[in-house]
Protein backbone atom coordinates (compact mmCIF):
# COMPACT_ATOMS: atom_id res chain seq x y z
CA UNK A 1 0.00 0.00 0.00
CA UNK A 2 1.26 3.24 -0.90
CA UNK A 3 -0.43 6.48 0.66
CA UNK A 4 0.24 10.56 -0.09
CA UNK A 5 -1.13 13.19 2.20
CA UNK A 6 -2.02 16.38 1.93
CA UNK A 7 -3.55 19.35 3.91
CA UNK A 8 -4.46 22.65 2.45
CA UNK A 9 -5.78 25.43 4.17
CA UNK A 10 -8.25 28.55 2.36
CA UNK A 11 -5.71 30.65 0.22
CA UNK A 12 -2.70 28.56 1.52
CA UNK A 13 -0.34 26.44 -0.15
CA UNK A 14 -0.97 22.62 -0.01
CA UNK A 15 1.02 20.92 2.37
CA UNK A 16 2.04 17.48 1.55
CA UNK A 17 2.55 14.98 4.60
CA UNK A 18 4.58 12.53 1.98
CA UNK A 19 6.41 12.43 -0.68
CA UNK A 20 4.15 13.67 -3.55
CA UNK A 21 4.56 10.36 -5.56
CA UNK A 22 2.77 9.65 -8.98
CA UNK A 23 0.22 6.57 -7.61
CA UNK A 24 -1.37 3.90 -9.82
CA UNK A 25 -5.23 3.91 -9.71
CA UNK A 26 -5.77 5.09 -6.20
CA UNK A 27 -8.95 5.44 -3.99
CA UNK A 28 -8.81 9.31 -3.12
CA UNK A 29 -10.68 10.28 0.29
CA UNK A 30 -11.08 14.28 0.08
CA UNK A 31 -12.23 15.17 3.50
CA UNK A 32 -13.17 18.94 3.84
CA UNK A 33 -15.02 21.90 5.11
CA UNK A 34 -18.57 22.24 3.56
CA UNK A 35 -17.72 26.16 2.22
CA UNK A 36 -14.49 24.98 0.73
CA UNK A 37 -16.13 21.92 -1.12
CA UNK A 38 -19.29 24.50 -2.74
CA UNK A 39 -16.32 26.55 -4.34
CA UNK A 40 -15.94 25.31 -8.07
CA UNK A 41 -12.37 26.59 -7.98
CA UNK A 42 -10.91 24.67 -4.93
CA UNK A 43 -12.34 21.71 -6.41
CA UNK A 44 -10.42 22.20 -9.89
CA UNK A 45 -7.05 22.82 -7.24
CA UNK A 46 -8.14 19.48 -6.01
CA UNK A 47 -8.54 17.84 -8.99
CA UNK A 48 -5.28 19.53 -10.03
CA UNK A 49 -2.97 18.04 -7.81
CA UNK A 50 -4.59 14.66 -7.51
CA UNK A 51 -5.49 14.04 -11.44
CA UNK A 52 -7.00 10.77 -10.64
CA UNK A 53 -10.26 9.20 -11.25
CA UNK A 54 -11.44 7.86 -8.22
CA UNK A 55 -11.95 11.03 -6.00
CA UNK A 56 -14.26 10.41 -3.18
CA UNK A 57 -15.71 13.95 -1.52
CA UNK A 58 -17.41 14.76 1.96
CA UNK A 59 -17.69 17.68 3.93
CA UNK A 60 -16.95 17.52 7.68
CA UNK A 61 -17.52 19.01 11.23
CA UNK A 62 -13.07 19.02 11.20
CA UNK A 63 -10.74 17.31 9.44
CA UNK A 64 -8.38 14.36 10.60
CA UNK A 65 -4.78 13.88 9.51
CA UNK A 66 -1.99 11.98 11.28
CA UNK A 67 -2.26 13.62 14.90
CA UNK A 68 -4.13 16.84 13.98
CA UNK A 69 -7.85 18.10 13.89
CA UNK A 70 -8.23 21.15 11.62
CA UNK A 71 -11.18 23.20 10.30
CA UNK A 72 -11.62 25.21 7.54
CA UNK A 73 -9.27 22.77 5.40
CA UNK A 74 -9.19 20.52 3.11
CA UNK A 75 -7.30 17.08 3.53
CA UNK A 76 -6.43 14.70 0.98
CA UNK A 77 -5.34 10.93 1.19
CA UNK A 78 -4.34 9.32 -1.62
CA UNK A 79 -4.24 5.52 -1.32
CA UNK A 80 -2.69 2.89 -3.94
CA UNK A 81 -3.75 -0.63 -2.79
CA UNK A 82 -0.95 -3.02 -4.33
CA UNK A 83 -2.51 -7.21 -3.72
CA UNK A 84 -5.88 -6.10 -3.25
CA UNK A 85 -8.73 -3.88 -5.12
CA UNK A 86 -12.18 -1.55 -3.98
CA UNK A 87 -14.94 -0.63 -6.33
CA UNK A 88 -17.57 2.15 -5.56
CA UNK A 89 -20.96 2.58 -6.19
CA UNK A 90 -23.32 5.69 -5.07
CA UNK A 91 -27.00 6.65 -5.28
CA UNK A 92 -28.64 10.02 -4.54
CA UNK A 93 -31.14 9.79 -1.80
CA UNK A 94 -33.59 12.37 -3.55
CA UNK A 95 -34.16 9.88 -5.81
CA UNK A 96 -35.69 7.71 -3.24
CA UNK A 97 -37.83 10.10 -1.84
CA UNK A 98 -35.49 10.76 0.95
CA UNK A 99 -36.11 6.57 2.17
CA UNK A 100 -32.87 5.20 3.47
CA UNK A 101 -33.18 1.54 3.57
CA UNK A 102 -34.10 0.96 -0.41
CA UNK A 103 -31.31 3.44 -1.15
CA UNK A 104 -29.36 0.97 1.09
CA UNK A 105 -30.91 -2.04 -0.72
CA UNK A 106 -29.62 -0.28 -4.17
CA UNK A 107 -26.35 0.27 -3.47
CA UNK A 108 -25.81 -3.03 -2.27
CA UNK A 109 -27.33 -4.63 -5.31
CA UNK A 110 -24.94 -2.80 -7.24
CA UNK A 111 -21.56 -3.26 -5.47
CA UNK A 112 -19.84 -6.74 -6.81
CA UNK A 113 -19.50 -9.18 -4.78
CA UNK A 114 -17.01 -11.83 -5.85
CA UNK A 115 -13.95 -11.78 -2.80
CA UNK A 116 -15.98 -8.35 -1.18
CA UNK A 117 -14.07 -8.32 1.93
CA UNK A 118 -15.47 -4.84 3.67
CA UNK A 119 -17.99 -1.74 2.85
CA UNK A 120 -17.04 1.63 3.50
CA UNK A 121 -20.27 4.13 3.48
CA UNK A 122 -19.88 7.76 3.62
CA UNK A 123 -23.41 9.24 3.57
CA UNK A 124 -25.00 12.40 3.26
CA UNK A 125 -25.78 13.47 6.99
CA UNK A 126 -28.65 16.09 6.89
CA UNK A 127 -31.29 13.66 6.11
CA UNK A 128 -30.47 10.01 5.57
CA UNK A 129 -31.64 8.13 8.43
CA UNK A 130 -28.16 5.92 9.52
CA UNK A 131 -30.06 3.51 10.90
CA UNK A 132 -32.33 2.58 7.99
CA UNK A 133 -29.58 2.96 5.57
CA UNK A 134 -27.32 0.08 7.06
CA UNK A 135 -30.77 -1.97 7.48
CA UNK A 136 -31.11 -1.75 3.79
CA UNK A 137 -27.37 -2.37 3.18
CA UNK A 138 -27.60 -5.54 5.52
CA UNK A 139 -30.91 -6.84 4.01
CA UNK A 140 -28.88 -9.18 1.40
CA UNK A 141 -25.28 -8.94 3.15
CA UNK A 142 -23.17 -12.20 3.54
CA UNK A 143 -22.38 -12.80 6.70
CA UNK A 144 -18.74 -12.63 6.32
CA UNK A 145 -18.76 -8.81 4.92
CA UNK A 146 -18.45 -5.61 7.77
CA UNK A 147 -19.34 -2.46 7.53
CA UNK A 148 -18.52 0.48 8.75
CA UNK A 149 -18.75 4.01 7.82
CA UNK A 150 -19.80 7.91 8.67
CA UNK A 151 -22.00 10.56 7.99
CA UNK A 152 -20.67 13.61 6.92
CA UNK A 153 -20.88 16.40 8.41
CA UNK A 154 -21.49 20.83 8.32
CA UNK A 155 -19.43 21.77 11.56
CA UNK A 156 -22.42 22.35 14.46
CA UNK A 157 -24.09 24.25 11.88
CA UNK A 158 -26.32 21.63 10.64
CA UNK A 159 -27.27 22.86 7.45
CA UNK A 160 -26.58 20.74 4.56
CA UNK A 161 -23.86 18.41 4.23
CA UNK A 162 -21.91 17.74 0.60
CA UNK A 163 -20.82 14.22 -0.94
CA UNK A 164 -19.98 13.13 -4.25
CA UNK A 165 -18.09 10.20 -6.60
CA UNK A 166 -16.55 11.50 -9.20
CA UNK A 167 -18.65 14.37 -9.91
CA UNK A 168 -18.67 18.17 -7.81
CA UNK A 169 -19.68 17.56 -4.57
CA UNK A 170 -23.62 17.53 -3.74
CA UNK A 171 -26.63 17.23 -1.58
CA UNK A 172 -27.64 13.65 -1.15
CA UNK A 173 -24.96 11.48 -1.81
CA UNK A 174 -24.59 8.31 -0.15
CA UNK A 175 -21.03 6.63 -1.42
CA UNK A 176 -20.16 2.76 -0.72
CA UNK A 177 -16.61 1.51 -0.93
CA UNK A 178 -16.03 -2.00 -1.32
CA UNK A 179 -12.51 -3.54 -0.76
CA UNK A 180 -11.53 -7.10 -1.90
CA UNK A 181 -8.57 -9.13 -1.80
CA UNK A 182 -7.33 -12.43 0.23
CA UNK A 183 -4.48 -10.10 2.04
CA UNK A 184 -6.85 -7.63 3.18
CA UNK A 185 -7.10 -7.18 6.95
CA UNK A 186 -9.61 -4.67 8.35
CA UNK A 187 -10.83 -4.42 11.71
CA UNK A 188 -12.38 -1.97 13.15
CA UNK A 189 -14.00 -1.09 16.75
CA UNK A 190 -16.63 1.95 17.98
CA UNK A 191 -16.48 3.08 21.61
CA UNK A 192 -17.99 6.54 23.47
CA UNK A 193 -16.48 7.09 26.98
CA UNK A 194 -20.02 8.97 27.78
CA UNK A 195 -21.81 8.83 30.97
CA UNK A 196 -25.67 8.05 31.63
CA UNK A 197 -26.80 10.26 34.51
CA UNK A 198 -30.90 11.23 35.47
CA UNK A 199 -33.58 8.33 35.80
CA UNK A 200 -33.88 5.91 32.91
CA UNK A 201 -36.64 6.36 31.06
CA UNK A 202 -39.01 4.40 28.62
CA UNK A 203 -39.91 6.00 25.03
CA UNK A 204 -43.53 5.58 24.61
CA UNK A 205 -44.23 6.86 21.16
CA UNK A 206 -41.63 7.54 17.89
CA UNK A 207 -41.62 6.57 14.49
CA UNK A 208 -38.27 6.08 12.63
CA UNK A 209 -35.96 8.36 14.00
CA UNK A 210 -38.56 10.58 15.13
CA UNK A 211 -39.09 10.81 18.80
CA UNK A 212 -42.67 11.88 19.94
CA UNK A 213 -42.89 10.99 23.79
CA UNK A 214 -41.09 9.71 26.53
CA UNK A 215 -42.79 8.32 29.80
CA UNK A 216 -45.70 9.40 27.74
CA UNK A 217 -45.00 13.26 27.76
CA UNK A 218 -43.58 14.79 25.46
CA UNK A 219 -40.52 14.41 24.76
CA UNK A 220 -39.15 17.91 23.58
CA UNK A 221 -40.49 19.23 26.91
CA UNK A 222 -38.96 17.00 29.03
CA UNK A 223 -35.70 17.38 27.39
CA UNK A 224 -35.97 21.21 27.22
CA UNK A 225 -36.78 21.10 30.98
CA UNK A 226 -33.23 18.74 31.63
CA UNK A 227 -31.70 21.55 29.90
CA UNK A 228 -33.01 24.57 31.35
CA UNK A 229 -31.60 28.00 30.38
CA UNK A 230 -29.30 25.85 27.37
CA UNK A 231 -32.71 25.07 25.82
CA UNK A 232 -33.16 27.60 23.58
CA UNK A 233 -29.56 26.24 21.95
CA UNK A 234 -30.95 23.31 20.34
CA UNK A 235 -30.37 21.81 18.21
CA UNK A 236 -26.65 22.48 18.72
CA UNK A 237 -26.75 22.01 22.76
CA UNK A 238 -27.74 18.22 22.90
CA UNK A 239 -24.36 17.66 21.38
CA UNK A 240 -23.54 17.64 24.76
CA UNK A 241 -26.29 16.36 26.11
CA UNK A 242 -27.07 13.20 24.03
CA UNK A 243 -29.89 10.14 24.40
CA UNK A 244 -28.04 6.22 25.44
CA UNK A 245 -31.06 4.74 23.52
CA UNK A 246 -31.65 0.48 24.92
CA UNK A 247 -33.57 -0.78 22.06
CA UNK A 248 -35.72 -3.97 23.15
CA UNK A 249 -33.46 -7.22 22.64
CA UNK A 250 -30.50 -5.15 22.73
CA UNK A 251 -27.51 -6.17 24.78
CA UNK A 252 -25.65 -2.55 24.46
CA UNK A 253 -26.97 0.97 23.75
CA UNK A 254 -26.44 3.24 21.27
CA UNK A 255 -26.07 6.79 21.73
CA UNK A 256 -28.32 9.28 20.20
CA UNK A 257 -27.77 13.13 19.11
CA UNK A 258 -30.39 15.77 18.12
CA UNK A 259 -30.26 16.60 14.29
CA UNK A 260 -33.10 19.19 14.71
CA UNK A 261 -36.55 19.65 16.78
CA UNK A 262 -40.25 20.68 15.98
CA UNK A 263 -41.70 23.05 18.73
CA UNK A 264 -45.01 22.66 17.45
CA UNK A 265 -45.38 18.64 17.86
CA UNK A 266 -42.89 18.95 20.56
CA UNK A 267 -40.63 15.93 18.76
CA UNK A 268 -37.40 15.49 17.97
CA UNK A 269 -35.21 13.97 15.29
CA UNK A 270 -32.39 12.18 16.06
CA UNK A 271 -29.40 10.58 13.68
CA UNK A 272 -31.24 7.25 14.09
CA UNK A 273 -33.77 5.46 15.01
CA UNK A 274 -35.51 4.93 18.40
CA UNK A 275 -37.85 2.24 18.82
CA UNK A 276 -40.97 2.32 20.83
CA UNK A 277 -40.52 0.75 24.70
CA UNK A 278 -36.59 1.60 24.15
CA UNK A 279 -35.47 2.23 28.00
CA UNK A 280 -33.03 6.14 27.63
CA UNK A 281 -31.30 7.72 29.95
CA UNK A 282 -29.22 11.44 29.33
CA UNK A 283 -25.33 11.51 28.45
CA UNK A 284 -22.69 13.40 29.87
CA UNK A 285 -19.10 13.34 29.19
CA UNK A 286 -15.82 14.64 30.50
CA UNK A 287 -12.73 15.23 28.25
CA UNK A 288 -10.66 12.76 29.57
CA UNK A 289 -13.74 10.41 28.98
CA UNK A 290 -13.61 11.30 26.25
CA UNK A 291 -9.98 10.54 25.09
CA UNK A 292 -10.20 7.59 27.15
CA UNK A 293 -13.01 5.94 25.09
CA UNK A 294 -10.79 6.77 22.03
CA UNK A 295 -8.06 4.88 23.51
CA UNK A 296 -10.49 1.97 24.49
CA UNK A 297 -11.63 1.99 20.48
CA UNK A 298 -8.29 1.66 19.35
CA UNK A 299 -7.28 -0.63 21.85
CA UNK A 300 -10.16 -2.95 20.46
CA UNK A 301 -9.66 -2.70 16.47
CA UNK A 302 -5.93 -3.87 17.83
CA UNK A 303 -6.84 -6.87 19.41
CA UNK A 304 -6.07 -9.98 17.52
CA UNK A 305 -4.23 -7.98 14.27
CA UNK A 306 -2.20 -10.07 12.72
CA UNK A 307 -0.62 -7.56 10.83
CA UNK A 308 0.22 -3.32 11.79
CA UNK A 309 -2.30 -1.36 10.21
CA UNK A 310 -1.18 0.67 7.14
CA UNK A 311 -4.09 2.90 7.32
CA UNK A 312 -6.36 4.50 9.67
CA UNK A 313 -9.97 5.80 9.05
CA UNK A 314 -11.45 7.82 11.98
CA UNK A 315 -14.73 8.82 12.32
CA UNK A 316 -15.79 10.68 15.30
CA UNK A 317 -18.76 13.21 16.33
CA UNK A 318 -19.06 17.00 16.38
CA UNK A 319 -20.50 16.31 19.66
CA UNK A 320 -16.94 14.75 21.26
CA UNK A 321 -15.33 17.73 19.68
CA UNK A 322 -17.41 20.15 21.02
CA UNK A 323 -16.63 19.06 24.41
CA UNK A 324 -13.17 18.60 23.74
CA UNK A 325 -12.97 22.17 22.26
CA UNK A 326 -8.67 23.29 22.59
CA UNK A 327 -7.92 19.77 24.09
CA UNK A 328 -9.62 18.04 20.93
CA UNK A 329 -6.50 16.16 19.32
CA UNK A 330 -5.81 14.64 22.32
CA UNK A 331 -8.19 11.69 21.44
CA UNK A 332 -6.54 11.31 17.89
CA UNK A 333 -3.18 11.07 20.18
CA UNK A 334 -4.42 8.65 21.93
CA UNK A 335 -5.57 6.34 19.24
CA UNK A 336 -1.79 6.87 17.46
CA UNK A 337 -0.22 5.73 20.56
CA UNK A 338 -2.42 2.53 20.49
CA UNK A 339 -1.94 1.82 16.69
CA UNK A 340 1.72 3.43 15.88
CA UNK A 341 3.01 6.40 14.62
CA UNK A 342 3.67 4.28 11.33
CA UNK A 343 0.06 4.32 10.20
CA UNK A 344 -1.13 6.72 8.06
CA UNK A 345 -4.63 8.61 9.75
CA UNK A 346 -6.98 10.38 7.92
CA UNK A 347 -10.72 11.11 8.65
CA UNK A 348 -13.47 13.48 9.46
CA UNK A 349 -15.64 14.81 12.61
CA UNK A 350 -19.44 13.34 11.58
CA UNK A 351 -23.21 13.27 12.23
CA UNK A 352 -22.95 9.75 12.43
CA UNK A 353 -20.55 6.69 12.91
CA UNK A 354 -21.48 3.65 11.60
CA UNK A 355 -19.67 -0.01 12.79
CA UNK A 356 -20.74 -3.34 14.66
CA UNK A 357 -20.71 -3.32 18.33
CA UNK A 358 -17.24 -5.24 19.84
CA UNK A 359 -17.35 -8.84 19.12
CA UNK A 360 -20.73 -8.60 17.08
CA UNK A 361 -21.35 -8.63 12.96
CA UNK A 362 -24.10 -6.40 12.53
CA UNK A 363 -23.40 -2.48 11.85
CA UNK A 364 -25.15 -0.46 14.24
CA UNK A 365 -25.51 3.59 13.79
CA UNK A 366 -23.76 5.15 16.72
CA UNK A 367 -23.47 8.82 17.85
CA UNK A 368 -20.92 10.65 20.15
CA UNK A 369 -18.42 7.68 19.27
CA UNK A 370 -14.57 7.38 18.13
CA UNK A 371 -15.13 4.90 15.30
CA UNK A 372 -11.67 3.49 13.35
CA UNK A 373 -11.25 1.36 10.34
CA UNK A 374 -7.74 -0.48 10.63
CA UNK A 375 -6.77 -1.38 6.92
CA UNK A 376 -3.60 -3.21 5.48
CA UNK A 377 -2.87 -5.71 3.01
Amino acid sequence: MKIVQALKAANQPWKFLQENAVLKNPLVLVFANRFLLEQPEVIADIREQFPYEHLVFGSTSGEIVANQVHDDTIVVTAIEFEKSSFEIVTENILNFDKKAKPLGEALYAQIPKANLKHLFVLSEGSFVNGSSLIKGLEHQLADAVSITGGMCGDDARFLKTLTSYKENPKEGEVILIGFYGPTLEITFASFGGWIPFGPERKITSSKANVLFEIDDQPALNLYKNYLGDKASELPQASLLYPLSVMPEGKTEPVVRTILSINDENNSMVLAGDVPVNSRVQLMMASVDGIAAGAQHAAEIAMKNRNSPPQLALLVSCIGRKLVMNQRVEEEIEQVQEIIGKQTAITGFYSYGEMAPFNGESSCELHNQTMTLTLISE
